[in-house]
């Protein structure tokens, strides 16, 4: 059994592509690329995946979010950062990742304005369907 903490487990979170059916405790995964010298999580799909927090999660650049479920909150304006300064201290940057039917618990998420927007409205308008 490998510790999900020795290095060896790091570099291979790192190297790694595709993740499915995981639990990713984001805190670890972000310290393991950034031992790794890659401070943005890049290029990287998730399918099924349960994402654990507490984190802050920034999504950089052409990050796709398909049939995920973002958390249990009462208002999903909660879930979403509007940042303050020139930089995201602590936060968690993702780039041109996807995301498919993925879970997100004690997860919050920042970034651009635009996006910040985009996507609470589209949660909105996703639980006033049901």
């Amino acid at each position: 059994m490998t510790d999900i903490f020795s290095e060896e487990a790091g570099r291979a979170a790192v190297e790694k592509t595709e993740f499915a059916n995981e639990a990713i405790w984001l805190p670890l995964l972000a310290v393991q690329h950034q031992n790794a010298g890659q401070p943005i999580i890049k290029d990287k799909t998730f399918t099924n995946c349960l994402f654990e927090g507490p984190a802050l999660m920034v999504p950089v650049d052409n990050c796709h979010f398909d049939g995920c479920n973002m958390g249990a909150v009462k208002d999903v304006n909660s879930l979403f950062y509007t940042p303050k300064g020139p930089m995201l201290v602590g936060a968690v940057p993702f780039d041109g990742c996807r995301f498919i039917n993925c879970r997100f618990s004690q997860v919050a998420f920042t970034g651009h304005p635009d996006f910040v927007e985009g996507m609470a409205q589209g949660l909105i308008s996703a639980s006033e369907a049901k």
